[in-house]
């Protein structure tokens, strides 16, 4: 943020635009605009220099306050540093030896292409089979609206052999067994409640508990705001206003029980870039109802289909806009280019690109944190005994791993997708910062205590919709709930870690405050900003 003070950025933009009307009322006066060919007279040059100048002003100071924004520190977790062989880094797609570990030759071309940023450098990384990196030079690519990606800031990943990695890994032990359980039946479920019950126990647990205990309730919930209602997003239910068409959300979802990467030669495959085989599918699309399909919802979306849907149905639903839309009570005038739709649609792909591009900065230039696939191979040859790692005995004494080494022959982590994790290191995760980003533009534009009117939930075969019977749902608390579950949804699928899509979410939240503090000098109408809630709970005035 910026150190000057608040009202700066709208003062100067109010004296500029007090300019600008001057300048245009003394040219309308003054004559009419010259016939095509003519020459432009003295005083309409000095108007559309003056315009220019004041276009200039509003550009400069928008870098000025990204400029003076503090400078974050960048900190790591230490441990590509400090443990051997890379075991703790991101590799997959590069050279691995048989125990998964990778070549620490191609692994320091990596690097040093990392550090030196020459696009000949990256041409030289070796690659172990078919499957490319994911665009590892856009790291140090620049965004010309918002935040420069190195101007932000996000904490460490846990540590290899941290208590809190050892919890994160037994979530998502958890949630692979669970995939199939529907949300509405958690409550009743056994295994639900041996899940809850196991993370109630781990010391470094950090999702949400009720008193001290994890519960059906709060289970793989991501803590920010989603707590109440149902676990699944009403945005990600109810008909997507695409005018003049309707579109139902219902997925072509993956077939249940069907599990990838349990089996060590193919996972070993995978990490060295083998080209993955076909999932298997549902021959009738349906709700989502089960973390399998909510991560499936994940693994076919783009970048932020969710959240333009969520735009387009609160539209549609006729939800309020901010309170402190400077249109929300005039008797004159409404919003439309400035502080309308328009300029919401657009501001949801300005976040995502710019968060997406901060994201990728901390992904391969700080963190570069292994992702849950390559951590469950460590897991197992360490219980093999073919190598000794840093394991915290919390994750080595869970209840997930005893479970899941009694239904497979591996400690492998089953995968809901034939490929795997993406091509990129995992912290943060994409879709979380894209979530906290969008979220946080959608609660500055419509009034976070709207309730949802006519809320659903499907029938429990997923083919149709019925009437949700149950607590008042607000727009505030379902958008919170949108981001944590498509995040969330990358869990289940055993893609990222809880503090990738945790974390994440702020970091996107972040990048997207910044966005609009600077979009904010660029309008004529009396406005001091929107007030919001973060995902913390706390307001802000962005």
């Amino acid at each position: 943020m910026s150190s000057k003070p608040e009202n700066e950025g709208v003062s100067r933009r109010n004296f500029l635009a007090t300019g600008a009307a001057i300048a245009g009322l003394a040219w309308s006066e003054s004559s009419a605009w010259p016939a095509p060919g003519a020459e432009m007279p003295r005083e309409g040059l000095a108007v559309l220099r003056t315009r220019a100048q004041q276009a200039f002003d509003v550009r400069l100071s928008a870098a000025e306050l990204q400029r003076d924004s503090p400078e974050p520190r960048h900190e790591t977790n230490g441990d590509e540093e400090s443990l051997p062989s890379r075991i703790a880094s991101f590799s997959k797609c590069l050279p691995h030896n048989g125990l998964g570990e990778v070549d620490a030759q191609a692994y320091d071309l990596l690097l040093r292409a990392l550090k030196s940023g020459s696009p000949k450098d990256f041409e030289v990384v070796p690659i172990g089979g078919h499957v490319k990196l994911a665009n590892p030079q856009s790291a140090l690519a620049f965004s010309l609206i918002g935040p420069d990606p190195a101007r932000v800031g996000i904490a460490p990943p846990p540590r290899f052999g941290s208590a809190e990695q050892a919890a994160e890994a037994a979530e998502l032990y958890w949630q692979s067994l669970v995939r199939d359980v529907p949300f509405a039946e958690y409550d009743a479920n056994p295994l639900i409640a041996r899940a809850a019950e196991d993370l109630s126990r781990l010391s470094g647990f950090r999702g949400p508990r009720e008193g001290r205990q994890v519960t059906p309730g709060t289970l793989f919930r991501g803590g920010a705001g989603d707590l109440e209602g149902p676990y699944i997003s009403q945005l990600l239910w109810k008909d997507i206003a695409f005018t003049p068409i309707r579109v139902e959300q219902k997925l072509r979802i993956a077939v249940p029980g069907l599990d990838y990467l349990t089996d060590f030669d193919k996972w070993l495959g995978c990490q060295r870039g083998a080209v993955a085989p076909a999932n298997r599918f549902d021959t009738r699309p349906r709700y989502i109802r089960t973390g399998r399909d909510l991560g499936e919802y994940s693994h076919r979306d783009f970048t932020y289909q969710a959240f333009l849907g969520a735009c387009l149905i609160l539209l549609k639903m006729g939800a309020l806009p901010d309170g402190a839309n400077p249109y929300r009570y005039s008797r004159t005038q409404s919003g439309f280019t400035t502080f309308g739709s328009p300029s919401l649609l657009f501001l949801l792909a300005v976040v995502t690109q710019v968060a997406l591009t901060a994201c990728w900065y901390q992904k391969w230039l700080v963190h570069r944190r292994l992702r849950p696939e390559e951590f469950a191979g460590r897991v197992e040859v360490h219980l093999k005994g073919y190598a000794r790692y840093p394991l915290h005995e919390d994750l080595l004494g869970s209840a997930a791993l005893d479970e899941i080494r009694r239904r497979q022959p591996t400690a492998l982590l089953p995968m809901a997708y034939p490929e795997g994790c993406p091509a990129h290191p995992a912290y943060p995760a994409g879709h979380a910062v894209i979530g906290g980003a969008c979220v946080t533009v959608l609660k500055a534009f419509f009034d976070e205590s709207y309730v949802i009117p006519d809320p659903v939930i499907p029938s429990p075969d997923g083919l149709s919709l019925v009437r949700y019977q149950g607590p008042p749902l607000t727009v505030g608390g379902e958008l919170d709930k949108l981001a944590a579950n498509i995040g969330m949804g990358r869990d289940f699928a055993g893609i990222h870690w809880r503090s990738d899509t945790v974390e994440g979410m702020r970091f996107g939240e972040e990048v997207a405050i910044r966005v609009l503090r600077e979009m904010k000098l660029t309008g004529n109408e009396l406005f001091e900003g929107f007030s919001l809630r973060r995902l913390d709970g706390t307001r802000v005035t962005a």
